[in-house]
């Protein structure tokens, strides 16, 4: 149904390409800018995970000690560098106050549902044919060294099958090395999570965006917004390094950068940046042939048709525009102690990106309570990818003024 309307989303990530697909399939007339091209910031080097076992919030009790902890240990996998930032401690002081478990579970919910909704686009999307990005149904595997780590897990394993219905198998540490034979004999354990997938990220990008435009969509790439001009409760034009561009209803999409834009949409955007890291490289000789985490040491693993990525940290470090060597060879070495050949020399690609994360692990999604006709969809911490599609379709029913499929309520920007 062809819409007299058109529609600019601001942000070429995973998130704004979801957006404009639903956008374009209600009948809207859509454009994309971004001030470098497509999936060129944390939708481009993830270990690309499409995880709903990602339930349990970041907001977990004992969160925020191995936060304050961190400031005295620059190597630490999750990092708060000490600056002069209020944004950033007033971000963790309402990080803090969440790290409970009755907050904890209340976060559970909402993300359950908008994971359990994605999941559900994206296999509506890859069977219809619309997606082409190495779709794998292999699970998650998530991988411990100790019988103390395997405990420890058990308990979230266990709320979240008696709690959410997400369950897990465990395999114990002697039969890992017949399920996994890259994994090193010895280990303590394992969960497999069935119904998690993968895919490469930046495959589904670039694929997702030469669809969108085979169908009309516009993506102007090297575009950076600048400025977003306002009249009378509304967004009326957009001032970008190409000029200004004008639509009837505008979403921003814009991940971490986001965090940015509060002042320009006249509302409370509290998004703090958490740097992330990967490295891709030739597959190893012995592969795994799933994807895997090592909870214990922070890193994950996964392995693509013609590449093999080992990805994580967390560092709040600000927009701190340096890739670490030491935290490139910091993953490779961690995933000495689990797998038989964990890296191999020959490097495709040494990467880091900005995680757009949320004091309440919940994404922003939904109308700038201050003007009409600009919305947010942002916000998605470390779930992006998995919360992609979900996120389009919410997207696209709220600016048609649809009932929405799943409550999006705990995830309006008003709640600030």
């Amino acid at each position: 149904m062809a819409r007299d309307e058109s529609i600019i989303v601001v942000g070429a990530g995973i998130i704004g390409l979801s957006c404009a697909h639903y956008l374009a399939e209600a009948g809207y007339r859509v454009k994309v800018i971004d001030k470098d091209g497509v999936a060129q910031g944390c939708s481009h080097g993830n270990c690309g995970y499409i995880c709903p076992s990602h339930v349990l919030p970041l907001t977990e009790p004992g969160a925020i000690s191995i936060a304050l902890k961190s400031l005295f240990k620059p190597d630490a996998p999750f990092r708060v560098k000490p600056r002069l930032s209020p944004a950033l401690w007033v971000w963790m002081l309402q990080f803090a106050r969440r790290c409970t478990h009755r907050q904890m579970l209340a976060g559970a919910g909402p993300l359950k549902a908008i994971l359990d909704s994605s999941m559900s686009e994206y296999r509506r999307l890859v069977a219809a044919g619309t997606l082409d990005c190495e779709w794998k149904e292999k699970g998650l595997l998530y991988v411990f060294r100790t019988a103390k780590g395997m405990a420890g897990f058990a308990e979230a394993d266990r709320l979240l099958s008696e709690r959410f219905g997400v369950s897990a198998t465990r395999i114990e540490g002697g039969d890992l090395p017949d399920l996994e034979p890259a994994l090193k004999p010895g280990l303590a354990g394992a969960f497999n999570y069935p119904d998690d997938t993968h895919v490469r990220p930046d495959v589904l990008a670039r694929n997702w965006a030469a669809r969108l435009r085979d169908k009309g969509v516009e993506i102007v790439e090297q575009c950076a917004l600048n400025a977003v001009e306002k009249r009378e409760g509304k967004a009326v034009r957009l001032a970008t390094s190409k000029g200004g561009m004008e639509a009837d209803k505008y979403v921003f999409a814009a991940g971490a950068l986001s965090a940015r834009l509060g002042t320009e949409l006249q509302c409370r955007i509290p998004i703090e940046p958490g740097k992330g890291y990967s490295v891709t490289m030739t597959r190893p000789k012995i592969c795994p042939e799933r994807p895997m985490l090592f909870p214990e040491h922070k890193v994950g693993v996964t392995p693509f048709d013609e590449g093999y990525r080992l990805g994580s940290m967390m560092e709040f470090a600000g927009f701190d525009e340096s890739l670490r060597e030491q935290r490139i060879q910091q993953l490779r070495k961690s995933a000495e102690p689990y797998l038989v050949e964990p890296h191999t020399e020959d490097i495709e690609e040494k990467w880091f990106g900005w995680r757009p994360m949320t004091w309440d692990s919940l994404p922003i999604i939904g109308r700038a309570p201050r003007l009409e006709n600009a919305w947010l969809a942002t916000g998605h911490n470390m779930l992006g990818l998995s919360l992609g599609p979900a996120t389009g379709r919410l997207i696209a029913e709220l600016i048609q003024g649809e009932e929405t499929h799943i409550d999006a309520k705990p995830f309006s920007p008003g709640r600030f």
